[in-house]
């Protein structure tokens, strides 16, 4: 290879791999530090939570993948299930204004009622911040994060990404094991899955 082909290459890939390498957490990694404000108006912290299993649902009341969940009483269910057992429930909406999902204060707590949903609050994320933290891609999308702030399961509510409220009731439910089974001291055996719902639907960006 010629020394003016080569040189150029040489380049590049030096300059490759200086960049810093940002990426969103992974599993087995510390979950990203945010402060959002709540449909109540209270500011939440994820730091304040730690010493609790976190779960983070990302949320688009348009979508209808979000609405099998709801409007089958499943994602409603898993709030109740869990938050009696201590965990500590976000619903997060990232959709941007003039987007599928986005709502205000009153319209997601008047949703909140109307649905008897029972997160332990929900997020308004209308930048995107918070989705990009956990390069949230679909709603809906599941992150649960352990006592020790790490993440131990990232990704699909279930193993049947259909839109279809009949298979709710014979899907595995990753969320359920990944507690189930972080609780009793066990591996989480599936602690990664691929997400399925609609799109995220972020501030445009040409980043």
């Amino acid at each position: 290879m010629k020394r003016s082909t080569l040189y150029p290459m040489l380049v590049a890939l030096v300059l490759c791999t200086a960049l810093p390498v940002i990426s969103a957490a992974r599993v087995g990694e510390a979950a990203p530090e945010f402060t959002a404000t709540a449909s109540n108006s209270k500011t939440v912290r994820l730091s304040d939570y730690r010493g609790k299993y976190v779960v983070l649902e990302w949320h688009n009341n348009g979508c209808p993948y979000v609405r099998k969940h709801y409007n089958s009483g499943n994602m409603q269910r898993l709030q109740k299930q869990w938050t009696g057992r201590g965990v500590v429930w976000f619903t997060i909406l990232s959709s941007a204004p003039g987007k599928q999902g986005y709502v205000i204060a009153t319209e997601e707590n008047d949703y909140l009622a109307k649905m008897q949903a029972a997160p332990t609050a929900a997020l308004l994320d209308p930048t995107g911040e918070i989705g990009h933290l956990y390069d949230a891609k679909t709603s809906p999308q599941m992150v649960v994060i352990n006592p020790q702030g790490v993440v131990i399961y990232n990704g699909a509510i279930d193993d049947k990404p259909t839109t279809d409220l009949n298979d709710v009731p014979n899907a595995t439910n990753y969320v359920n094991l990944a507690l189930e089974q972080a609780m009793a001291g066990k591996q989480v055996e599936t602690p990664a899955t691929r997400p399925y719902g609609c799109s995220v639907k972020y501030v445009d960006s040409t980043h």
